[in-house]
Parts: C-alpha cells; structure tokens; sequence
C-alpha cells in the first residue's frame, strides 16, 4: 500500500469546483487500488489575501514542501482599478511556489479525446491522430521581471519627458535553459523520439542562445530527432499539421500562449492538464504542482458549468510523476475517455445528441466509469 501526502490549493473561482472533482477521483484511486492519501487543503490567491493577508501564507508553503506533491485549482485577479495600488497580488502565490521548490519544467499535454473530434474548432481530419506535449521552462524570462526589477533588469512603467515607456526584461541563462531542454530531449526519448525547439531566433538574443544549447544538448542524445522552428511558424502548424509534433519545448511566454492555442484541439480550454515538476525527488518520482491551464473564470464560478477535465486529467499526472503510480494515472485517463465516450459533456464541449452534465455530475460519471473499469 502506498503512503503519500498532496497539499490542496483550490484556489479562487471554479478552481474548488474542479478540484472537488478531482480529490472525488484520487479518493477513489485510493479506495479502489488500497493505498493512503493524506490530504490537507489551504488557501491560496484571492482567498489568501481576504483570510490571510498573502496571497499564500508561509504555514501553506512549508506544509506543501512537506508533501509528496500539490494539487491546484486556479488563481483569481483583481480587476485593473484595483490592481493598481494593489499590496498583494493573488498571482504572486503561484510565482512564489514555482520559484521557492523551483518548478522549471511545465509539462502540457495535448491529446484530443476521440469522441470530441467533432467539438474542436479545427477540422476533424487534423485533430485524428494529434499527441503531443509542450515543456514550457516556467522559472525566467518576461514573467519574473517584476519580481526581480533591479536596475539591469526592468520590469516598470516610467515617465519621461516624452510621456510613458513600458520596460520589461526577458531574461535566460544558459543553465535555465539547459536543466528545461534536457528534460524535454528525455520525455521525448520515452515517446516516438521527435522533438521541436521553439525560439524567435530571428529576432531575439534569448533565443539565439536557446539554440546554442539545444544543439549542444541534443548531441546527448542521438536517438532522438530534433528541429528548430520559429514561434510564429509552430502556431501555424500547430493548427495545420498537429500531428507532427511529438514533444514541443519552448520558453515561458510562448509556452504560455502557444498552449492555449494547442488546448482547442482537444475542443475546450477546460480539458487540458499540466505538471509542474522541480528538482526535489520523492520517494517514488518528482515533487510537482499540478493544475487545469485555465484561469479562476469568475463569471461562471459556483454554477456548476466548468469543465473538471482538466483537473482530473491533472490528479493522473500527479498519481504518474509524483507518486509513481502509473497504472493508476491510466485508469483515470480511460475513465475520462469513457465518460465522454458515453456521451457526457459539460457545455463547454457540448454537441448535438450528446448530453449536458454540469460540474458535479461529470465528476461522478467519470468516478462510475473509474469504479468500472477497475472492476472488469
């Protein structure tokens, strides 16, 4: 019997609706394949702020580099009127988590569920046959400036005599870029062996470094296949041909954006999970911070709309990479897919002769098809 602990961050919005779902599903994992998870849920973002004054407390970051892994909801923002005087930002608890357990490696998967072909914007015919991930570096470039503003790298808004100037810094070093692009050339070794390195080398010093150490890096491992391709080329193909991308690694920002594109190939922002993994080992895999890539969408918050799929999908990753239970995080995928496959749908991929499930009832149908499975 396995022994572990998650830390759960539900966050602000649908994130404690998603994640409700997904505790239902590790839980049940649990109960169902006899092993023990010791759970413990605190505040972060938004919520943080109102309770605590932090967006998170040191009592919830000493607790989380406690446990074997962190489950996520989603983090709120603040409207611009108030961001402005702002003290504390509800962002600033996710860029301390990935900064203090050192998240380097955000791992995104795109896989496009066959019963939701038909759901996508993009032509069924290109979507058949799509499986790839994205290795977004999470710990530098334009995101952090304002974190870490000093005079050689600005992050501000300044006046001049000319009016305002925005400055922000992008910012990699060689080993940040190294430690994320050996990881990526790894899990592609562990795929079908191709892998894509995204830049602006055209236009960017960043990137021309990028490249260096890609070269340099992929000459460690001659079993995988490897290219080059500008950020504005791999979002045109990402959209044309996604199926010949195995393993995508880029930097932050455009692992950002590129992600978000990707995630209407599987029909909804709301089906795509992510990982994010650091340095620290557990005593069966990598400590990581796993999440739905969607936002905290407060507009439809407590109305039992929002998709759970993205953070189902984000417990399997975590049962895979933290806990190092492989078979369980498959069985969790295959009850997702059966639970779409019966005709399941929460709005966001709703089509014709299909059936509307809000939150709750499309955790439960996945948890059936779970209990299901394990059964046969």
């Amino acid at each position: 019997m396995a022994q572990h602990t998650i830390t759960v961050l539900p966050g602000d919005g649908v994130g404690p609706e998603v994640t409700e779902q997904a505790l239902d599903v590790l839980l049940t994992v649990a109960d169902l394949f006899g092993h023990d998870f010791t759970l413990h849920s605190r505040l972060a973002g938004l919520t943080a702020i109102a309770a605590e004054g932090v967006a998170i407390s040191e009592e919830t970051m000493s607790l989380c580099g406690k446990s074997d892994a962190v489950l996520f909801g989603a983090i709120g923002s603040l409207p611009p009127s108030e961001r402005r005087d702002a003290r504390v930002l509800p962002e600033q608890a996710l860029f301390r988590l990935r900064k203090d357990f050192q998240f380097f490696a955000n791992l995104r998967p795109i896989r496009p569920v066959p019963g939701l072909h038909h759901a996508s914007p993009v032509k069924p015919e290109y979507v058949a046959g799509a499986d790839l991930i994205f290795v977004r570096e999470l710990s530098a470039g334009l995101y952090y400036g304002h974190l870490d503003s000093t005079p050689d790298k600005p992050s501000e808004i300044r006046t001049t005599e000319h009016g305002l100037v925005a400055i922000d810094t992008l910012r990699y070093t060689e080993q940040e870029i190294e430690r994320v692009v050996r990881a990526a050339f790894d899990i592609a070794a562990t795929r079908r062996g191709t892998l894509t390195s995204v830049d602006k080398a055209n236009v960017l010093s960043s990137s021309i470094l990028w490249r260096r150490v890609v070269e340099r890096v992929a000459a460690d491992h001659p079993g995988v296949t490897w290219e080059h391709m500008l950020v504005d080329a791999c979002a045109m193909y990402l959209l044309r041909d996604p199926a010949r991308f195995d393993v995508i690694v880029t930097e932050n920002l455009f692992g950002d954006i590129l992600t978000d594109e990707a995630a209407m190939l599987t029909s909804s922002i709301g089906m795509i999970p992510s990982a994010s993994l650091g340095v620290r080992r557990t005593s069966a895999g990598i400590f990581g911070l796993y999440e739905p890539i969607h936002g905290s969408a407060p507009d439809i918050a407590g109305q039992d709309v929002a998709n759970p799929v993205g953070a189902v999908l984000s417990a399997a990753l975590l049962l895979r990479h933290s806990l190092g239970l492989t078979r369980e995080a498959e069985a969790v995928e295959r009850a997702v897919e059966e639970a779409i496959a019966e005709g399941y749908r929460t709005v966001d991929v709703q089509e014709p002769g299909t059936k509307a499930v809000g939150t709750r009832e499309m955790g439960k149908h996945i948890v059936a098809a779970l209990a299901e499975g394990h059964r046969r």
